[in-house]
């Protein structure tokens, strides 16, 4: 339905702020984080700032919910906002809870407040959630460790099995979460050690990113200040109204000659 109906452009801010936030919350369930994203800030920049408290918090919520699945940490300002400060308490717990990659903390979090989850509907994503607290706490397990057999890891984590724990090490060395290599035969992981970030395309890629961010900005405030289609000669008289009231003016200096020359 988005991509076959056309949004019009003479909206209002507040009907565009509702239109951003319903976008962003599809395309957070289509898994295009990075689209619901950007939606979701340009929702918050289009909503009334000294009014529409609630909208802000439901905006807020699906915003941090989005910023955890793309594998960010909300600011800590995020949460000490005025207007979402008491809204986004649960969710400044869970962001801990991901943070640290506890998954016992993040468990006991989401059964806390899997009601409030439920009414914001929030819950199904903050359900994908726990595949985040994983991978961040594979990644403190491969920096704590330079090596370490698979059982431990599955304790650490709670696995079932082992196989479990191998299989789970493996798909985060393919993710690139991790730099480490996998000795099957003597059941254990062996990590690497830790390489130069700039040396990545992870800069160039976090800059790219603030920049498409500033020109979207720019574009979306070019927009606002636009003017109405036509709205600039709306006040100004047509072509025929003016002729009619020249031939108006004329006819009336006419009568008023005509009288000046019945006086003398």
């Amino acid at each position: 339905l988005v991509l076959k109906s056309t949004f019009p452009d003479q909206a209002s801010n507040n009907e565009w702020a509702r239109y951003y936030y319903y976008l962003g919350r599809i395309k957070a369930m289509q898994l295009e984080y990075s689209e619901a994203h950007k939606n979701l800030q340009i929702s918050a920049r289009k909503a009334p700032q000294n009014s529409a408290t609630g909208f802000k918090q439901h905006v807020a919520k699906l915003t941090t919910t989005v910023d955890l699945l793309l594998g960010n940490i909300p600011a800590r300002s995020t949460f000490l906002a005025k207007d979402v400060k008491q809204a986004l308490a649960p969710y400044l717990q869970l962001t801990q809870s991901v943070k640290s990659g506890d998954l016992v903390k993040f468990d006991q979090v989401v059964q806390k407040f899997a009601t409030q989850f439920q009414a914001d509907h929030t819950y199904t994503l903050i359900m994908r959630l726990h595949h985040n607290v994983v991978k961040t706490a594979v990644r403190t397990i491969s920096l704590a460790y330079s090596r370490i057999k698979f059982t431990d890891i599955a304790k650490k984590l709670m696995l079932d099995s082992p196989e479990d724990a191998e299989f789970i090490v493996a798909k985060a060395i393919r993710d690139g979460v991790i730099e480490a290599v996998l000795d099957h035969e003597n059941g254990w992981m062996q990590s690497k050690e830790t390489s130069d970030v700039y040396a990545t395309r992870e800069p160039q890629l976090a800059f790219n990113q603030r920049i498409e961010f500033c020109l979207d900005l720019h574009n979306h405030s070019v927009k606002a200040m636009r003017f109405p289609p036509k709205s600039y000669n709306k006040d100004l008289e047509s072509a025929e109204d003016r002729r009619e009231r020249e031939a108006q003016d004329l006819e009336l200096a006419k009568e008023m000659a005509e009288e000046d020359d019945d006086g003398y």
